[in-house]
């Protein structure tokens, strides 16, 4: 038997007993720090030991979406239901049952809305997209990953513990109905928020919840990330990755301090979008606004995102919309083509870390050891391009002796292509850039097309929210959510613009999306 693990090393893999495994397995020390399960990453050190109060937050929160969906207008009452649950209930906690998809954070508010939806106003969630681009990208989005799980029954050997196991039939259907849930708030974004009331509404409770946020944020910046140990009993992440700038970056119940940054960048972006739209009486009011939540943006302590305020928030404050609506969807086409460039070693890695040293010695060591386990992923991924290696965490290098995982992950894009391969990757990524492709192409379309101010917000925001996708995962069931309501948009006005041609007798202008 031959043993293939990393790369495209071959050596014959000598008979060990099982006797010898298992001293082997007392022998070595076990990693805390990650498990053989869904999803394939590894999970945070230590392994999170949840209260009884973060089970109860989990069980009570059906009850939150009842409520909200019997006493708010369905637009707002999704807003709460998938942004406070995302806020408030606990990380790395879950009810796992056989075949069905883990119950979580993400999980039980996006399922809430659906059952408030369809049992509580009497309404019908439509699936596919208007356009057949949208419907081939749905399509292959949810059946992408049965195909990965049948290209991978094989299990990955490893000499002195358990083989990483192979693929089965079980995990297709568990695959597929993830990627169906993991969707789900962009169906539901895409029925009830795309209208500019709608969108608006989304802006306020991000204002809202930002402000909300700054409180345990400034707690914890000043005291370290304790919000969820006292809370919910345990730490959700490496607390050494809280340190920065002599300070606490804050996390309070989000996956890590990153994901708090990427929401108030959010947050930051909204009630920029407030300040310039404003009535004169109130200005003075939003400014103190806009400022506070600057602040908060600096308490985050991350580059990356204040990178990317720098470079939006001018576009918010001073651009016209319509230009705001080509650069999110110049952002989007960026963002899609960034890992093919890679691949073709097209993109300037060396200069980027040595600008980035320029700044700061620290950040430029993280972005190079970045880089680095990319490059590993990458070409752990090339051995099977197509379809990916699947769950388990097989799309991670692995020693062949030990098992253990010689390489991390960060980017969602490097994330998506190791697991579910080239065709997975463009299904996701796809699904997510293409309403802001849409809006682009209304934008092109019809150059005295009126975007409303809050649509515009939203997009930049989306587009900035997929532009941080490629260092990190931020891609949380909010940005699913903001991608639905700028698909409704889009095709409501590409329905107004096509009936408007059909009334003046034109034909129709055909496009490639």
């Amino acid at each position: 038997m031959l043993l293939q693990e990393p790369g495209n090393t071959v050596f014959p893999r000598p008979h060990v007993s099982k006797t010898a495994r298992a001293a082997a397995r007392v022998a070595r020390p076990a990693d805390p720090c990650y498990h053989r399960a869904n999803p394939p990453f590894p999970v945070p050190c230590p392994v999170p030991q949840p209260n009884l109060l973060a089970y109860a937050m989990l069980l009570i929160w059906p009850f939150v979406a009842w409520q909200l969906y019997r006493r708010l207008d369905p637009a707002r009452a999704l807003i709460w239901t998938v942004l406070a649950g995302y806020l408030i209930l606990p990380p790395a906690t879950r009810f796992d049952f056989p075949v069905v998809p883990a119950f979580d954070k993400d999980s039980i508010p996006a399922l809430m809305a659906l059952f408030c939806a369809v049992f509580l106003l009497r309404d019908r969630i439509p699936i596919l997209p208007a356009g057949r681009l949208g419907t081939a990208l749905i399509a292959l989005f949810i059946l992408s990953p049965f195909v990965t799980v049948l290209a991978n029954a094989d299990p990955i050997p490893i000499l002195l513990d358990d083989d990483i196991p192979g693929m089965r039939l079980y995990d297709s259907v568990a695959a597929v109905a993830n990627h169906i849930l993991y969707a789900l708030p962009l169906f539901l974004g895409r029925r009830y928020l795309a209208s500019p009331q709608a969108a608006r509404a989304l802006l306020v409770a991000l204002v809202a919840g930002g402000l909300a946020y700054s409180l345990p944020m400034l707690v914890e910046s000043r005291l370290s990330p304790q919000m969820n140990v006292w809370v919910y009993g345990f730490f959700q992440h490496d607390f050494f990755q809280t340190i920065r700038f002599g300070g606490f970056r804050p996390v309070v119940f989000l996956p890590h301090g990153l994901w708090v940054a990427m929401f108030t960048l959010m947050c930051l972006a909204a009630a920029a979008a407030f300040l310039r739209e404003g009535p004169a009486e109130v200005r003075p009011r939003q400014l103190v606004v806009f400022l506070y939540l600057a602040f908060m943006l600096i308490i985050c302590k991350s580059a990356g995102v204040t990178i990317y305020a720098l470079a939006m928030l001018p576009l918010i404050l001073l651009a016209p919309r319509r230009a705001q609506v080509l650069a999110a969807a110049a952002i989007a086409v960026v963002v899609m083509v960034y890992p093919i460039l890679r691949g073709a070693h097209v993109v300037p890695l060396d200069a980027i870390v040595d600008f980035a040293r320029d700044l700061s010695p620290d950040r430029a060591w993280s972005l190079q050891f970045r880089i680095e386990n990319e490059e590993l992923l990458l070409t752990r991924a090339e051995e099977r391009p197509w379809f990916g290696w699947g769950g388990y965490a097989r799309n991670f290098v692995h020693d062949p002796v030990t098992g253990e995982m010689l390489n991390i992950a960060d980017g969602a894009w490097v994330i998506q292509i190791g697991t579910y391969g080239w065709l997975g990757y463009l299904a996701e990524f796809g699904l997510l850039c293409l309403p802001l492709w849409l809006l682009g192409r209304e934008a092109v379309a019809q150059p005295s097309q009126a975007f409303s101010a809050p649509v515009a917000a939203l997009a930049l925001i989306f587009a900035f929210n997929m532009l941080d996708l490629l260092p990190n995962g931020t891609l949380v069931p909010v940005s699913w959510l903001i991608a639905g309501a700028l698909l409704g948009h889009a095709e409501a006005l590409r329905a107004a613009r096509k009936a408007a041609t059909v009334a003046a007798g034109v034909a129709p202008m055909r496009t490639v999306i």
